[in-house]
C-alpha cells in the first residue's frame, strides 16, 4: 500500500504542470459549491429572518365563546341570545400560563398582549389603526421595536403611544404631541406620542399602534386576561414540534407560524432544490475532470504500467495506484477550493448583519467538509474507470510499444 502510494504520488509530481491544473480546476468547483450552498442558505436565513424573524412563530389566540342558542320543543332553533353587549373572547388565566410556557425548551420570549381595532384621531385627521397592547420590558420581545426605533423611544408606559412613520407622516406627527384614541368599543384616551419606528413593511407603519397592557385594558375594557399570546423560538424550523408541546402542557391551542405559510414553504424548498441541482453539476464536472485526466495518464503510461505488470505487480496494486492519485487530487482540489471559499466570503456580513441591497451570504453555511467529503468521494469514483483500464493494460504489448 505504502509502495502503492510512493507510486501516484511520483505519477503526480512528474507533470508538475498538468497536476497543478487538474488540481485548480477541482478547487474551483469546490469553491463553486461552497459559494452557491453558502447563497441559498443565506438566502433562505434572509427570507425568513424579513417575513418570520418579526412574528409571532407560536401563537395563543382565545377562543370565541358561543352565544347561547334558543331552541324550540321541537328542536328548531328560533335565535341566537345575546345579554347585552358582545365582548371580547379573552385568556382569562395568561398570568398562570406565561411562566409555564416561558420553561419550554427553545421559547425565547413570550408576550401576552390585547389586540383589537381602533381610530386615531389628530384634529380632523382619522386613520384606522390595529392596536397592540404590550406589557413594559416586552415591547421588543417578538417585533424588535427597539431595533426600528428612529426616533424617540420604544418603552411603553402610560398614557404614551409608538406608532409607524408611515402613520406618522400621514397625520404630521411629531415627538411630544398629543392624540386621541378610540377603540372599536367606544372608549377614547388622549396619549402622548413617545416613539416612532419604521420597519420597512408598509402595512405595519402605517396600520400598527403600540400602548402599554393596562392602556389596551382601559381602551378594550378588559379588566383582567389577554387576547393574544406570542411565543418566540431561538429555532422557528422548530415551531411545530413546540406547538405540540405547549398544547399538551397547558392544553390550549398553540398555533405554529408554518400553519397557513404553504406558499412560503414551497417557495424556499423551491430555492433549496435549484441549489442542490446546481451543486451537482459543480461536482460532474469535477468527476468528468478528473476521469479525462487520469484516462489521459493511462495512455502515456502504458509502458510503465506494462513494466510493473512484468515485475509481478497484480492487477489490484495497479487499480490502487490509480484510485490513489484520483483521491490525492480530489484532497488536494477539496482543501484548497474550501480554503479560497472561506477566504472569499470573509468580506460578507454576518447573518445578524445582513440589511437589504447586500447579497446575503451566509459563511457559516459553507458546507465545507460536505464540499471536500464529496470531492474526494467523486474523485475516487471517478479514477475507477481508468484504474481498471490500466489494470487490463498486457505486459508484453504494453513494453512493445
Amino acid at each position: 500500500m505504502l509502495y502503492g502510494l510512493k507510486i501516484a504520488l511520483r505519477y503526480l509530481t512528474a507533470s508538475k504542470a498538468q497536476t497543478a491544473l487538474l488540481v485548480l480546476g477541482v478547487a474551483v468547483g469546490v469553491f463553486i459549491f461552497i459559494f452557491m450552498s453558502a447563497l441559498i442558505g443565506g438566502l433562505a436565513e434572509f427570507i425568513l429572518s424579513r417575513t418570520v424573524g418579526d412574528i409571532s412563530h407560536v401563537t395563543i389566540k382565545a377562543e370565541d365563546a358561543d352565544p347561547p342558542i334558543l331552541i324550540s320543543a321541537e328542536g328548531h332553533v328560533l335565535a341566537v341570545a345575546e345579554r347585552g353587549r358582545a365582548r371580547t373572547a379573552t385568556l382569562a388565566d395568561a398570568p398562570t400560563w406565561v411562566p409555564l410556557i416561558e420553561t419550554v425548551p427553545g421559547v425565547i420570549a413570550v408576550s401576552p398582549q390585547i389586540t383589537g381595532a381602533g381610530f386615531l384621531t389628530r384634529g380632523a385627521q382619522v386613520a384606522q389603526v390595529s392596536v397592540t397592547g404590550v406589557e413594559p420590558g416586552r415591547e421588543s420581545a417578538i417585533l424588535n421595536l427597539d431595533g426600528y426605533m428612529v426616533e424617540g423611544s420604544a418603552r411603553l408606559g402610560s398614557g404614551v403611544i409608538v406608532l409607524g412613520q408611515t402613520l406618522a407622516d400621514d397625520l404630521s406627527l411629531r415627538l411630544g404631541q398629543t392624540l386621541r384614541l378610540q377603540s372599536s368599543g367606544g372608549v377614547s384616551m388622549v396619549l402622548t406620542l413617545s416613539g416612532i419606528y419604521r420597519t420597512g413593511n408598509g402595512m405595519i407603519d402605517r396600520r400598527s399602534i403600540f400602548v402599554s397592557l393596562p392602556t389596551a385594558r382601559t381602551l378594550f375594557s378588559l379588566p383582567q386576561g389577554v387576547t393574544w399570546i406570542e411565543i418566540k423560538l431561538a429555532d422557528l424550523n422548530a415551531a411545530d414540534a413546540t406547538a405540540l408541546r405547549i398544547r399538551a402542557l397547558t392544553g390550549l391551542d398553540a398555533v405554529p407560524w408554518t400553519d397557513g405559510a404553504e406558499q412560503l414553504m414551497e417557495a424556499l424548498d423551491a430555492q433549496a432544490q435549484t441549489g442542490y441541482f446546481l451543486k451537482s453539476f459543480a461536482l460532474i464536472t469535477i468527476v468528468i475532470g478528473v476521469a479525462s485526466a487520469l484516462l489521459l495518464s493511462t495512455y502515456r503510461r502504458r509502458p510503465e504500467i506494462g513494466i510493473m505488470r512484468a515485475m509481478g505487480a497484480g492487477r489490484g496494486f495497479v487499480v490502487f495506484v490509480f484510485v490513489a492519485q484520483g483521491a490525492l487530487i480530489g484532497l488536494l482540489g477539496g482543501l484548497s477550493g474550501a480554503a479560497f471559499g472561506y477566504l472569499a466570503l470573509l468580506p460578507f456580513p454576518t447573518r445578524e448583519a445582513f440589511r437589504p441591497g447586500t447579497l446575503p451570504m451566509d459563511i457559516t453555511q459553507g458546507s465545507y467538509g460536505l464540499a471536500i467529503t464529496l470531492t474526494v468521494l467523486g474523485a475516487i469514483l471517478a479514477s475507477i474507470l481508468p484504474a481498471r483500464a490500466a489494470a487490463r493494460v498486457d505486459p508484453v504489448t504494453a513494453i512493445g510499444q
